[in-house]
């Protein structure tokens, strides 16, 4: 499901309930050892996913452990991204050679709970979240939005190393022509980071491109931030795409 959004260096692995036999390395144990069992059961998932990832790259089963604003620690020359909810979870790696940095976020494809929506969007986000939407169409517009601001997160902070928080990235949303009624929908969205910052390789950075998918009663969104290759060198970039390469501001 989520490899369908991202460029094919991308070492995909999801699990659509729990894992019954996946095992938590020594040094992630106590992270959870007074957690619910529901919690210790995304944990444990998710880091099997994760370990399922790196083996697809060729590399050694790891602990993962978080970081600082608890961002995984991972393998160096690698990078990633986790997620879970309910019904979901799911880690994607790549080469840091293919990609400079990766965002994924999912979400149950329902109505944000009450408050939530006002809070995380600028007015004309609110605007288009509330817009209604005839027919079969999905997904939960405020949902779908949520999860691409938590994807621009994922991907910005072990980016640039700066907070971002809602209101400093305006999204906006397209949804793919042609898909059946009733099926699963997908689209594209573009995030204006409205306080940019620097990638490591010296290029701005002030807008991202992703995709996100609707399908099985959940809103998955992802971005993907190509490396910088030698012969892309000699001109300024700021728009990353999941698996379109770079673009120039303004295409």
């Amino acid at each position: 499901m989520i490899e369908t959004l991202l460029p094919e260096e991308v070492c995909a692995s999801e699990a659509f309930g729990p894992d019954g036999s996946a095992v938590l390395h020594p040094e992630e144990a106590p992270l959870v050892a007074s957690a619910t069992e529901g919690r210790r059961e995304e944990f444990t998932t998710v880091r099997a996913c994760a370990r399922r990832a790196l083996a697809a790259l060729g590399l050694p089963p790891t602990p993962v452990l978080p970081g600082k604003r608890n961002v995984p620690q991972w393998p160096a020359g690698v990078v990633g991204s986790m997620t879970h909810c309910a019904g979901y979870r799911a880690a994607v790696l790549a080469r840091d050679g293919d990609l400079m940095a990766v965002g994924i976020d999912a979400e149950p494809d329902l109505p944000l709970p009450r408050g939530v929506l006002e809070s995380i969007a600028l007015p004309q986000e609110l605007a288009w979240a509330r817009t209604p939407v005839t027919g079969a169409a999905r997904p939960c517009r405020d949902r779908l939005l949520f999860s691409a601001k938590e994807a621009v997160y994922k991907t910005w902070y072990p980016l640039v190393g700066t907070e971002l928080e809602f209101e400093d990235a305006a999204l906006s949303f397209r949804t793919d022509e042609g898909l059946p009624a009733g099926g699963p929908q997908r689209g594209t969205f573009r995030a204006r980071v409205l306080r940019p910052g620097t990638a490591p390789d010296g290029r701005p950075v002030t807008e991202f491109a992703g995709r996100w998918l609707a399908d099985r009663g959940l809103v998955v969104t992802a971005i993907a931030l190509p490396a910088r290759r030698d012969a892309e060198a000699g001109g300024d970039t700021a728009v990353y795409g999941a698996g379109g390469g770079v673009g120039h501001p303004g295409r």
